[in-house]
C-alpha cells in the first residue's frame, strides 16, 4: 500500500519549491510526476521529484523550465548532470533533487521501486496525483 504525506507536514519554503517544480514540469507536458519524501531515509536530500519526458528535447525543456522557475523564486541550482544525453537529467537544488527521465530510462532505473520506503507527497495543483 502506498502511503502519502500531505503538504502541511512540509515547510512552507519546500512546499513552494515542490509546487513550483511540479508546475514547471507539467507546463512542459511532463508525465507521471511523483514527489517522494526521503527525509529519514537518506541524508542526500529531503525530496525527490521524478518525471518523464517523451524525447530528449522535451526532457531538456523540462529541465530548463524547472531551473528557470526555481531561479525566479530565488532558488539556485547547485549541480546538474545528464543534460547532454538527456535520457536522465538530475537537478540538485539542495533539499530537493529532480530526476527527469525519458521513458526507457525511467522504466530501467525505476526509482520508485528503489526508494519504495519513501512515501509519496500529495500536493494540490499540477503534478503529483492530478
Amino acid at each position: 500500500m502506498e502511503s502519502k504525506i500531505m503538504e502541511n507536514s512540509i515547510s512552507p519554503s519546500q512546499t513552494e519549491m515542490l509546487k513550483t517544480l511540479c508546475k514547471a514540469l507539467d507546463d512542459k507536458f511532463g508525465k507521471d510526476i511523483v514527489v517522494l519524501d526521503i527525509r529519514g531515509i537518506s541524508i542526500m536530500a529531503d525530496f525527490f521529484v521524478i518525471a518523464t519526458g517523451n524525447n530528449p528535447n522535451q526532457v531538456k525543456a523540462m529541465s530548463d523550465e524547472a531551473a528557470h522557475k526555481l531561479s525566479d523564486i530565488g532558488v539556485k541550482m547547485r549541480h546538474s548532470e545528464g543534460y547532454q544525453t538527456a535520457s536522465w537529467i538530475l537537478l540538485d537544488f539542495g533539499s530537493i533533487i529532480v530526476h527527469i527521465f525519458d521513458k526507457e530510462s525511467r522504466a530501467f532505473y525505476n526509482l520508485e521501486r528503489v526508494w519504495a520506503d519513501a512515501p509519496q507527497v500529495r500536493l494540490d495543483g499540477p503534478g503529483p496525483n492530478k
